[in-house]
């Protein structure tokens, strides 16, 4: 590819923390390691095959002004919300939800074979779209489009474009490109992003060698870490001996200020008051 290959900027080991009701998670963005990845502001990674870390799950609350992207590998959560959606989302499927000016919804992992992963990101919206109506995207996994390259890459496209293939999910304000990547022994995954745009990995499995360019092999990755890239027009990932499995993630950043409290992400503390007050008096939906 031409160009100029992005590398390796910073190399993120996830926090545990507990949210929600008590779910156990490994968190990369959101901490005091990385608060903000513009447009991204909050990555999650859940996994364990003890119930009692992910049973309570996340109880009916609120969001506004933000984008939240579950995204499962295995296990099954069911979920509601105030728009009236329903339903669960299990192995491959994806839920892409639009906060918008208010949404509730819970999400409540079951008990079913056990072993429950995926991982959850959080999205900024742009001033122009934060008050704008809740939207609500769920992607079965056999929607998803799955490419296979010459060397043996899997790609799955949940969205973005890859090789004149469009993504499942379209039409988000970030103009994202989210990728799950599985890489053979010793094969190589390139990819062009967008220059400006903000790009991370976040390695689920297995080892590599990050950033590779003309000038260098990279930098050295094992999971489970978050790997932020430097600027530039692609990305070029080379697996060890025992392959690796990583999401790609990237998008046009806002460069926007940012007032955070808890689910409710706006440009101004006023906003936020705003959001608390209508939480209260029964207007934020």
């Amino acid at each position: 590819m031409t160009g100029e290959a992005r590398t390796v900027a910073k190399i993120i080991a996830p926090q545990q923390v507990s949210d929600g009701a008590g779910v156990k998670l490994k968190r990369s963005i959101a901490t005091a390691t990385l608060d903000y990845l513009d447009p991204f502001l909050l990555f999650d990674h859940f996994g364990s095959d003890n119930p009692d870390d992910y049973i309570a799950g996340f109880p009916m609350h609120p969001h506004r002004g933000i984008e939240t992207v579950t995204y499962m590998h295995s296990g099954v959560v069911e979920h509601k919300d105030s728009l009236g959606h329903a339903g669960s989302i299990a192995a491959g499927d994806v839920q892409w939800m639009t906060a918008g000016h208010g949404i509730l919804h819970e999400e409540m992992p079951q008990l079913r074979g056990g072993h429950l992963s995926g991982f959850q990101l959080w999205v900024n919206l742009p001033a122009k779209l934060k008050l704008t109506k809740p939207r609500y995207q769920e992607v079965a996994a056999k929607h998803i489009p799955e490419i296979q390259r010459d060397n043996g890459v899997r790609i799955r496209l949940i969205a973005g474009r890859v090789d004149g293939i469009q993504g499942a999910v379209r039409e988000i304000a970030a103009d994202p490109t989210y990728l799950d990547i599985s890489v053979p022994a010793d094969a190589v995954f390139s990819q062009r992003i967008p220059r400006g745009h903000t790009a991370f990995t976040y390695v689920y499995a297995g080892e590599g060698q990050f950033g590779v360019n003309a000038e260098t092999t990279g930098t050295h990755v094992r999971g489970q870490k978050l790997v932020v890239f430097s600027d530039g027009d692609t990305v070029e990932i080379r697996a060890a001996s025992a392959g690796v499995k990583f999401l790609l993630i990237s998008g046009q950043p806002l460069g926007e200020p940012v007032a955070r409290y808890g689910p409710f992400v706006m440009n101004t503390r006023e906003e936020i008051q705003q959001a608390l007050e209508d939480l209260r008096n029964g207007t934020f939906v």
